[in-house]
């Protein structure tokens, strides 16, 4: 068997080579005891990644056909072909299964360089970079919190006077009126999200996400066994009227919205386009959840009320996070809604872990009542701004007619469109070889040739080096 892979198979790289290498010893071409290649050699030989080559071989172990011995290489077991040795259980198969599906191959990998690379610049992470978070304060207010003497599970719906600080919160920031009863607090946005797919929807619910949209990079729309359709966007966002025709052929179940500096367009909705989407969001008894994690990171001081401002009829879930203005690893997400819809998501909350540990909580109330919260939000918006700037001056410098992008006005990140025809997996492993990462627009449901650049999670004096490398990637690719 030839040693052949499809790089434009909907099936992952590591997934045809494992088939590759697992028909060789079921051929005899690999007998026992035999050694295969080292893992930089075949990753040559079949011009992929190193990495990839090791999660082969750790599958193909995990599945009894070889054995690795430091220093010694990786041999094909000494046992039977097809019958495993007493006592090892064939993990592969149940790594296979389940209904919870993995992270998608790309993105994974992706992910696994960012560990690992050494010198890598990486555009690909959507959290900020360190000198952004505000350490000293988090810092403090670990000497100086005085924590309850009950330090048993905290209440299903979180700590009650961090959803009262919340109620605040949301109310003075966006301009929405709730209760601390309608506010569930979650670890994180993405959590939040993973409990409205799996408790009010039903396998086979068609829903409607923006097209592209982060959304569409989380199987756990897939594991839910939910149907997803595409609301196709414009420079301003989704059109409703899309919603109505997309409901007539579908009937869409549910709306999922990033409205505000929308990840990975960076796109705004319009107020009058978040009124007509609400409208028929009423109309057709279709909930709409919100998801609102980047809209105080405004630069010109636009403010934009979420579509949750306007809702007076409970039809908005609102997802809330404090991952991307102060830490991702505090793990602090909210979701309001109507009390009857928190409740059932607070009970399904504590059967997975009985709620959220009351330390972050502790921490995330103090600085949310806290002067310092206005003043790090302030200081975050400047330090975005000149990071959008420097990234925005070197792709036209760098790139010039090679891209097109429109500079957003706050968030996290840079759209770009490549023109000219550009392959993604290609483009992803010409930049890992020159050791710069992003995010491939067809890992949101884009066509090849987008990508997504965060200038958050680079200090400042690095963004050029980045764009470099880029451009070096670019040059290769075309």
């Amino acid at each position: 068997m030839e040693w052949k892979i499809d790089r434009q198979a909907s099936k992952p790289l590591y997934q045809q080579i494992f088939e590759i290498i697992e028909e060789k010893i079921s051929y005899g071409e690999f007998p026992p005891g035999s050694v295969l290649p080292s893992e930089r050699k075949l990753a040559e030989r079949l011009d992929v990644n190193r990495m990839t080559i090791v999660h082969v071989y750790d599958e193909l172990q995990a599945s009894g056909l070889v054995e690795r011995k430091k220093g010694s290489g990786t041999r094909v077991s000494t046992h039977k072909w097809g019958i495993l040795p007493k006592g090892v259980t064939n993990w592969r198969k149940y790594i296979e299964g389940g209904s919870f599906l993995p992270t998608y191959p790309l993105i994974r990998r992706i992910r696994e360089e960012a560990k690992q690379m050494q010198d890598g610049l990486n555009m690909s992470s959507g959290e900020l970079s360190a000198d952004l978070f505000p350490a000293h304060f988090l810092q403090a207010s670990f000497a100086e919190q005085t924590f309850p003497s009950n330090l048993g599970y905290v209440h299903p719906q979180g700590h009650l006077p961090l959803r009262e600080t919340l109620g605040d919160y949301v109310k003075n920031y966006h301009n929405i009126q709730t209760t601390s009863s309608s506010i569930l607090i979650t670890s994180g946005a993405q959590q939040a999200i993973h409990l409205i797919t799996q408790c009010l929807l039903n396998p086979g619910d068609a829903v409607a996400i923006e097209a592209p949209s982060y959304c569409y990079s989380l199987p756990l729309f897939q594991s839910a066994g939910l149907r997803i359709f595409g609301l196709p966007m414009d420079e301003y966002g989704v059109n409703p009227n899309d919603i109505e025709a997309l409901h007539r052929k579908h009937q869409i179940r549910m709306i999922f919205l990033n409205p505000t500096y929308q990840s990975p367009t960076g796109t705004v909705l319009p107020e009058a386009r978040r009124k007509k989407v609400l409208e028929i969001s009423a109309e057709l008894g279709i909930p709409i959840v919100e998801d609102d994690p980047v809209s105080l990171l405004s630069f010109n001081g636009e403010n934009h009320p979420p579509i949750k401002a306007y809702d007076r009829s409970g039809n908005v879930l609102y997802v809330g996070s404090l991952s991307k203005v102060i830490a991702s690893s505090l793990r602090i997400g909210w979701i309001i809604g109507p009390q009857s819809v928190i409740n059932r998501l607070a009970d399904a909350r504590q059967q997975i872990d009985f709620g959220l540990s009351i330390f972050p909580q502790l921490i995330a109330n103090q600085f949310l009542l806290s002067d310092e919260y206005s003043k790090h939000i302030s200081f975050l918006r400047g330090e975005l701004m000149e990071r959008r700037d420097v990234m925005a001056t070197a792709l036209h410098e760098m790139l010039g007619e090679k891209v097109e992008f429109t500079v957003p006005n706050g968030g996290l990140h840079i759209w770009c469109k490549i023109k000219g025809k550009v392959d993604d997996h290609k483009l992803v492993d010409e930049a890992i070889k020159n050791k710069v990462l992003f995010m491939p627009g067809s890992v949101y449901g884009a066509p090849n040739g987008y990508v997504r650049f965060t200038y958050a999670h680079l200090e400042k004096e690095l963004i050029r080096e980045a764009i470099s490398r880029f451009a070096e990637v670019v040059a290769r690719v075309i």
